[in-house]
């Protein structure tokens, strides 16, 4: 049983074959994939799985926190595997790559800004948008 069939198992969401092939290929991503790729590696495994299916799944997945959903502006939702391990991302806008990222002084920066406007920060996300610099010749 895969990490995230586990997780959906303990929160006492029925499993059903379909979502079990949808969970494992949640837990094998390593990438952010969004629907349409998740539906075209399912349909690898069983080619009975819908696209509905897929959406329905994730919207189900989603609500019960197992995983995030994204929007990185390129018009689609992206998904990851849901985690204690906070991370950032930074989002390559040429190719869509989306690189994770962990930086203690942001994180002391983010909670510091929050303090000085009389906030404790709860939660936060970054995204970080750009392109690949040049090579220097």
């Amino acid at each position: 049983m895969d990490k995230l069939e586990k997780i959906c198992a303990e929160k006492g969401m029925r499993m059903t074959e379909q979502r079990r092939i949808i969970a494992r290929v949640m837990s094998m991503a390593e990438d952010h994939p969004d629907v349409e790729e998740i539906h075209r590696r399912a349909i690898e495994i069983d080619d009975r799985i819908s696209i509905a299916t897929v959406y329905r799944t994730m919207r189900l997945f989603e609500e019960s926190g197992v995983v995030q959903r994204h929007d990185f502006n390129d018009g689609r939702s992206r998904y990851e595997e849901a985690t204690d391990d906070h991370h950032d991302h930074l989002i390559n806008l040429k190719t869509g790559e989306v690189i994770e990222f962990v930086s203690e002084e942001i994180e002391k920066l983010q909670q510091r800004i929050a303090e000085e406007h009389g906030f404790k920060l709860i939660d936060h996300r970054l995204e970080l948008y750009g392109v690949p610099l040049k090579p220097k010749e």
